[in-house]
C-alpha cells in the first residue's frame, strides 16, 4: 500500500455508488476503498487512451504485409530508443 502523503477533498457521491463501495470494501476503510477504485479507473483510462492511440498510429501503416512489417519494425526501434 502506498503511504504518500494524503489530501481531504470533499465530493459527491451518487447514493448507489456509496452503497456499492460499502457493500464492496471488505476490511478497507471507505476512502481506501474509493482511492484503490479510482487508482484502477484512471489506469484503466490511460490503457484505453494507449490503445486508441497505438490504433491510429497503425492505421497509417501500409497495407502491404512486408511493407507493414518494415514499418512496425522501425516504430518499434525508434520507441525502443526513446
Amino acid at each position: 500500500m502506498r503511504t504518500a502523503a494524503r489530501t481531504t477533498q470533499s465530493f459527491s457521491l451518487d447514493c448507489e455508488i456509496l452503497a456499492e463501495v460499502k457493500r464492496t470494501r471488505g476490511a478497507l476503510s471507505q476512502s481506501e476503498r474509493v482511492n484503490r477504485l479510482l487508482r484502477l479507473a484512471l489506469d484503466l483510462e490511460r490503457r484505453a487512451a494507449f490503445e486508441r492511440e497505438a490504433a491510429t498510429f497503425y492505421k497509417s501503416a501500409p497495407e502491404d504485409r512486408a511493407e507493414r512489417r518494415a514499418f512496425e519494425s522501425a516504430a518499434l526501434e525508434s520507441l525502443a530508443r526513446d
